[in-house]
């Protein structure tokens, strides 16, 4: 079978990376989380103290930010493996705003495409059938209740002990999620030949099905 490229885009916490992770295992593809690079993007920025507003020093920053990931699917910045830290709500709370910065999506955009020249991938994001990959085999489009995306986010952050009310959670993806689809360069927008799943009431197997179902009639 031929390999094709999968694209997954869609709102905060609607388990995107969930299914394009367990997607990727059944195929035997290789998994790419686009958010975890620009956590970590934004994790870099918040240790060396730089400000999104300060073009210059980002611009300088992104020379020095090389994102891979491990045979894990943990995200490494650097060589470190910073799997852990990027999740923290302190990085939740700004990525959008670091995600939105012209630069910052340009050179994402560029090792991402790198990523995909081989194809046989499955990549999650906000702008990945949209701008990374236009020509994607399979397009899917995950939404959620936002309700449910909160709730959903809320008990992740609380099986791993991270501290944080439901109000903050929420507020936090309603944040989000403005900022994804307003900001100029490169907006979170479905795309006009996406597939949409909405999973609200469907769980993980129900969902990843649907998933199979599509990737086959695509030729994967």
């Amino acid at each position: 079978m031929k390999k094709i490229i999968i694209a997954i885009d869609g709102y905060s916490s609607c388990g995107k990376s969930t299914l394009a992770k367990s997607l990727a295992s059944h195929l035997g593809y290789t998994y790419i989380d686009s958010g975890a690079m620009y956590r970590a993007v934004t994790l870099f920025l918040l240790e060396h103290s730089i400000k999104v507003e300060d073009q210059d020093r980002v611009q300088t920053a992104l020379k020095d930010i090389n994102i891979r990931f491990a045979d894990n699917n943990h995200t490494l910045l650097n060589g470190r493996d910073v799997e852990s830290e990027i999740r923290q709500m302190s990085v939740s709370n700004y990525v959008s705003e670091v995600a939105a910065v012209p630069e910052v999506r340009r050179a994402m955009v560029s090792q991402q495409q790198q990523m995909g020249e081989e194809r046989g991938i499955v990549m999650d994001g906000r702008d990945i059938g949209t701008v990374v990959f236009p020509k994607a085999e399979l397009k899917i489009f995950l939404t959620a209740d936002p309700e449910i995306r909160a709730r959903r986010r809320y008990d992740e952050l609380a099986q791993k002990g991270q501290e944080a009310t439901l109000e903050a959670v929420k507020a936090n993806l309603t944040h989000r999620d403005h900022i994804d689809s307003t900001r100029e360069d490169s907006p979170l927008r479905q795309a006009a030949d996406a597939v949409i799943i909405d999973n609200t009431l469907l769980n993980r197997e129900e969902q990843l099905d649907r998933a199979i179902f599509l990737a086959r009639q695509a030729g994967a």
